[in-house]
């Protein structure tokens, strides 16, 4: 996990959240690990983060079963058209039944994989190099969205 928090914590203007005791986040959170573009470091009100690392099942999704010693969970939103090409078909098509639980495989995420997000449980060697550079992307991806918005004024405006 420590490869992927290193590269991801290296680019600008990341925001990370990782909820912990007393916190005042959910304790259903802590230990996870939340990433968004936000280089004025406040959490965007109206976005959702670009990637998670996930430590533990919740109890919407289980099919990772991130319950055992050492098990957790990549989530990268990289959107439709690039999901399908990682994992190979139409990301989050119930008639493939991926194994959700199995290791170093990009899939689609369980419960978010039809929205473009991809997951892999314990990135190794046949994935960590791969799942960085998908994390650079979003995070450019994001970084976008929030130019696009200021430029607009919508950002930070307080609607």
């Amino acid at each position: 996990m420590q490869r992927i928090l290193d590269a991801v914590r290296a680019l600008d203007g990341v925001l990370e959240l990782a909820p912990a005791e007393g916190s005042g986040f959910p304790e259903l959170a802590w230990g996870d690990h939340f990433f968004y573009y936000a280089p004025d470091g406040k959490v965007p009100e109206r976005e959702q983060p670009y990637a998670t690392i996930v430590t533990k099942d919740y109890p919407d999704d289980t099919a990772s079963d991130l319950g055992g010693e050492g098990r957790w969970r990549l989530n990268v939103h990289v959107g439709k058209a690039v999901a399908a090409q990682v994992v190979g078909g139409e990301a989050g098509a119930a008639s493939d039944a991926p194994d959700f639980s199995a290791s170093d495989v990009f899939l689609p995420h369980p419960v978010y994989g039809p929205l473009g997000w991809i997951a892999v449980v314990v990135p190794g060697e046949r994935t960590c190099g791969r799942a960085v550079e998908l994390l650079r992307d979003a995070h450019e991806q994001a970084r976008k969205r929030a130019e696009r918005r200021a430029a607009v004024g919508g950002a930070g405006s307080g609607g």
